[in-house]
């Protein structure tokens, strides 16, 4: 497995990572699924082509043999690569996961900027294999070039798994955030999470 920034020929394959992963077609879903899919693959597009020095998206990719790929081919499996690894004809990339970085401001006016990491996600089935723990160290070398010694997260408060791989990394909780909404319409808070790089 390699991760590496990902490109506006990633999007379908990232777009059906994060769809798969935050907005799964079960249920009532099903239908809501393409429209879902295509407004992440829109929104990755947008942040991928505005090419900000302070955002990067990457992706873990997982060589595929061609052999596979002719019996099982892309259209049963969405996150194949369409080419070859560079300098193998045999041999294609399946995306795993994905994550992003990049800077936020806080407070009105813009206020302080701080690295922010969104977007984890892991295909289904290449989860409990330490991706998500990779794509989330390979960020902290970028806040750091940026000039930053602290990054941040959120976690939805129900998402026991995700809270324990983010303090397992490091991660300390900043700050518990809840709303009317959380309380109104029964939603978990939101916990912003934070991390000091050494």
């Amino acid at each position: 497995m390699a991760i590496r920034g990902a490109g506006t020929e990633d999007i379908g394959r990232l777009a059906e990572v994060l769809a798969e992963s935050f907005h799964p077609p079960v249920g009532l879903m099903y239908w809501a699924y393409p429209f879902l899919k295509l407004g992440i693959y829109e929104d990755l597009r947008l942040r991928l082509q505005a090419g900000s020095p302070h955002y990067l998206c990457l992706a873990a990719i997982i060589p595929y043999p061609t052999s596979f790929a002719a019996t099982y081919p892309a259209e049963n499996h969405p996150v194949l690569a369409a080419a070859p690894i560079s300098g193998s004809l045999n041999t294609s990339v399946v995306v795993a996961g994905t994550i992003e970085i990049a800077l936020r401001s806080s407070g009105i006016g813009g206020g302080v900027q701080y690295p922010y990491i969104s977007n984890l996600a892991v295909g289904q089935c290449y989860r409990r294999r330490g991706i998500a723990r990779k794509l989330l160290l390979s960020c902290e070398p970028t806040a750091l070039e940026w000039g930053f010694r602290d990054i941040y997260l959120h976690v939805l408060e129900s998402n026991e798994p995700a809270q324990q791989l983010y303090l397992t990394s490091g991660y300390q909780l900043h700050r518990i955030e809840s709303g009317v909404g959380n309380w109104l319409l029964n939603r978990p808070r939101r916990l912003l999470l934070h991390k000091h790089l050494k």
